[in-house]
């Protein structure tokens, strides 16, 4: 049975850092890649970032760019996100996901954590 276990998520003000982590287990994991995403409430859930199988390619929307970070330890199958500079706009739930495919798209995702949920204050 397949889990993806988020963890980090918190009350942060403007300005500030978390990091999220996702852990899986009853998959193999190196063969997977790792997504974040978010869902803001009312809105849809939207792409964040994604490492590839190795972790040597990464890809980010342009909201987080250069703002959050994503890696991954194969070792201890777990996928971070590290997120500064954080906004309001930034109050989320965020989810991880697993996926063979090379998609970011939300259906396209084989797998899904329950989530974490991230609250910047102004």
């Amino acid at each position: 049975q397949v889990q993806l276990v988020e963890s980090g998520g918190g009350l942060v003000q403007a300005g500030g850092s978390l990091r999220l982590s996702c852990a899986a287990s009853g998959l193999t994991f190196s063969t997977y890649g790792m997504l974040w995403f978010r869902q803001a409430p009312g809105k849809e859930r939207e792409f964040i970032a994604r490492i590839w199988w190795s972790g040597g390619t990464t890809r980010y929307a342009d909201s987080v760019k250069d703002r959050f970070t994503i890696s991954r330890d194969n070792a201890k199958n777990t996928v971070y996100l590290q997120m500064n500079s954080l906004k309001p706009e930034d109050t989320a739930s965020y989810y991880c996901a697993a996926t063979r495919s090379w998609s970011v798209s939300v259906q396209d995702m084989d797998y899904w954590g329950k989530g974490t949920l991230v609250t910047v204050s102004s």
